[in-house]
């Protein structure tokens, strides 16, 4: 399954055209909820644009030779959700995933994924229907085919904790990541998607062991990745051997922490009692409400603005003093000061180039180019006439020859 996020269905065609050839299906990705595709204008931000959506499945389902999938959030509404099912089943949708969340259920505010959403789905359609949402274990597994009735489900966070979710057992963390490094070195991939993965599996060793969380997020090569996990194995096993009888795991888990096992993700009532604030207003609001109020303090900043404080002490993290960014008129990035079509760069390119313009603001230049090769093509013929008027006055002048010749 190749899976796409796209806006546009003449480019959502042409991509998934590339892949069709080394896929079983092509899956649209209409679920995710981050800021990035709020920007890009793609996932879970396309929900109300079922004109464009049908157009896009349309489409795809007309040109691809293989099936097109698609995989959703919910709405609030069990109503609409179902309504937006139809609809997708309708243009060509093969095989739905539906996540039981809104968009708006995501970090600290994901909390609980509807079931009931997804069961209202899957009896309103004739397609196939998977499941996404509160699967931790096995056991949720069968308790979600049992209460949803879909044909499948799916797991992100609960398999990238446990990858043997799905196998229903526990293993020990270290066997995992060693089986994941082997894979990483016969088929080598950024180190960021490492370093992110291990990030997963040791989650809970590494809120024990906070210097080696340090190292694996400081280190600059595979190599480096594998010493630490490497200690971090040693760690564990020398924490097995001193461990006395009867002792129970910490922090209320199920296992002892190196042990793959779920990961639940604290609400922002949870957060606030784990980093030690009262049960005031304040204490219960938001990340983002505290980052609004943020006036270079560094008793309320994040880690990451605390680190960019240190480098540049100078700089200010005040919401007033940001400089305020023109949308673009297409997708909402910030325009470019100079486009002349008031657009962001990406934006600003395809049209520059459907339309063959020039937009100086952003050093894109079709119309320009596609002028200097029209004139090189006129000199290229200029060059050439001559040459061939030559060689039409020899063949006349030969012609001539014979002709006297025969006489």
């Amino acid at each position: 399954l190749s899976q796409f996020c796209a806006n546009d269905p003449e480019v959502f065609v042409q991509a998934a055209l590339l892949a069709q050839d080394y896929c079983d299906a092509i899956d649209l990705n209409l679920g995710c909820p981050q800021m990035i595709a709020k920007r890009g204008h793609y996932g879970a931000f396309l929900q109300e644009e079922w004109d464009l959506l049908q157009r896009m499945i349309l489409l795809a389902n007309e040109k691809l030779s293989v099936p097109i999938t698609c995989k959703i959030r919910v709405f609030p509404e069990i109503a609409k959700t179902v309504k937006y099912a139809q609809m997708l089943e309708k243009a060509g949708c093969q095989l739905l995933t539906v996540h039981g969340r809104t968009k708006e259920q995501k970090g600290p505010l994901a909390g609980v994924a509807s079931w009931e959403h997804i069961q209202a789905v899957r009896k309103a359609v004739s397609i196939p229907v998977f499941a996404n949402g509160n699967i931790q274990c096995l056991k949720d597994v069968e308790e979600c085919i049992r209460k949803t009735g879909v044909h499948g489900v799916m797991s992100a966070e609960g398999n990238l904790h446990n990858p043997a979710l799905f196998e229903g057992r526990n293993p020990l963390v270290w066997e995992m990541a060693e089986e994941y490094l082997e894979i990483v070195q016969k088929y080598p991939c950024p180190l960021s998607y490492v370093r992110a993965h291990l990030f997963k599996l040791w989650h809970h060793t590494l809120q024990v062991y906070q210097q080696l969380r340090e190292e694996l997020a400081k280190v600059k090569t595979l190599e480096g990745i594998v010493d630490v996990n490497r200690e971090l194995k040693l760690r564990c096993q020398e924490e097995i051997a001193n461990q006395k009888e009867g002792e129970k795991p910490k922090e209320g888990l199920p296992f002892f922490h190196w042990i793959c096992q779920p990961y639940i993700r604290p609400g922002p009532k949870e957060r606030c009692k784990e980093n030690g604030a009262s049960g005031t207003e304040k204490g219960v609001r938001g990340k983002r409400a505290l980052e609004e109020e943020e006036d270079g303090n560094s008793e309320f900043l994040s880690k990451n603005k605390q680190k960019k404080k240190l480098r540049n002490p100078n700089k200010s993290f005040d919401p007033s003093l940001k400089p305020k960014y023109a949308k673009c008129d297409q997708c909402g990035n910030p325009k470019g000061n100079k486009c002349v079509f008031n657009m962001c760069r990406g934006c600003c390119k395809k049209r520059a180039f459907k339309e063959t313009a020039d937009c100086p603001g952003h050093g894109l230049l079709f119309k320009t180019k596609y002028e200097k090769s029209l004139s090189w093509q006129s000199s290229q013929r200029i060059i050439q006439s001559p040459e061939l008027s030559r060689r039409g006055d020899v063949d006349v002048g030969d012609t001539a020859v014979l002709k006297e010749a025969a006489d």
